[in-house]
């Protein structure tokens, strides 16, 4: 039988049982599971890794419930900037922008960069000239605007304060989304999306667009998806932190992938979690959080939609 798995992921943070109503529950969790499957899809009909984990991750931001593409979080200019990256684990090829505004699906933007230039990353208003000359959809701030997300950024617009979409301890919406797959050709692949912090200034970017920091995947080790406080993870280097543990430990995937998210991040003071495979097709979710929305599906039947930790 061919092997492949895709796993995904919507955020990682203070994701407590009982916080949130059993309706929104329902919701989130068929957010995920139709994400899920538009992934799972492109697989089970032999379709690439690339594909698997672009199209996961473009259902992911066409639903308002999370921090990216419809659903991202409001700057300190009560705008949305948002940034994406992928990678393909059998070519090491990578394409990542940031920084772009009224994009429907960030993510595959992020392709076209890596597939249409001869560059890895672009950002702000040449990245929005390249998009424009490759006919991606603009959309107007209305598509993005969401009355939970701007209610958040309400209540801190006129601070010195911004806020980790995960880190508000209430019930709300979380985070960045992403998604890693394997492919019956035994390809792997990682991409992933946010819109950012709420109130964020000064073009602040985190580590969804940094290759190596957020989104990583070489078929020698593994392909990663991270979520979580960014600025701990671009100086940890989360994302191929892992690969390079495996490379060169021969550790398994999911030690490594704990290892690196429970006491190497930890260590720095950063909270979150990753999504990892490689290419057996075998899937670690490790989170330092109270919960992170997660959820994987494999070829031999096993899936599951989480929310919450043990």
């Amino acid at each position: 039988m061919k092997t492949f798995s895709i796993a995904i992921h919507g955020g990682a943070g203070t994701l407590v049982k009982g916080m949130m109503t059993a309706d929104k529950e329902v919701g989130y969790k068929s957010a995920l599971e139709y994400a899920l499957n538009e992934g799972y899809a492109i697989l089970e009909k032999g379709g690439s890794a690339m594909d698997a984990v672009e199209t996961a991750v473009r259902a992911l931001e066409d639903s308002p419930l999370f921090n990216a593409g419809k659903g991202s979080v409001f700057t300190a200019s009560g705008t949305h900037e948002m940034d994406a990256s992928i990678m393909d684990g059998k070519s090491l090829k990578a394409g990542a922008v940031s920084l772009i505004t009224g994009i429907k699906n960030p993510v595959s933007l992020a392709r076209d960069v890596m597939e249409k230039s001869e560059h890895v990353f672009m950002a702000g208003e040449g990245a929005m000239e390249f998009a424009k000359a490759h006919q991606h959809e603009l959309s107007d701030p209305d598509y993005f605007y969401d009355e939970f997300r701007h209610q958040q950024w309400v209540e801190i617009r006129d601070t010195e304060s911004f806020q980790l979409d995960h880190a508000k301890k209430k019930e709300g919406k979380f985070g960045t989304v992403g998604a890693v797959a394997c492919d019956e050709f035994g390809n792997i692949a990682a991409a992933t999306s946010t819109g950012g912090m709420t109130n964020k200034k000064f073009g602040r970017v985190g580590d969804s667009p940094m290759i190596g920091a957020g989104t990583y995947a070489n078929n020698e080790t593994c392909a990663i998806s991270c979520t979580g406080s960014g600025e701990y993870f671009i100086r940890g280097v989360v994302a191929y932190d892992v690969a390079s543990i495996i490379e060169h430990t021969g550790r398994s995937l999911d030690d490594a992938a704990t290892d690196v998210i429970m006491n190497r991040v930890a260590k720095l003071g950063g909270d979150g979690g990753l999504i990892a495979i490689n290419t057996k097709g075998e899937i670690s979710m490790p989170f330092n959080t109270e919960g992170m929305y997660r959820a994987f599906k494999k070829s031999d039947g096993e899936a599951a939609i989480l929310i919450y930790g043990a």
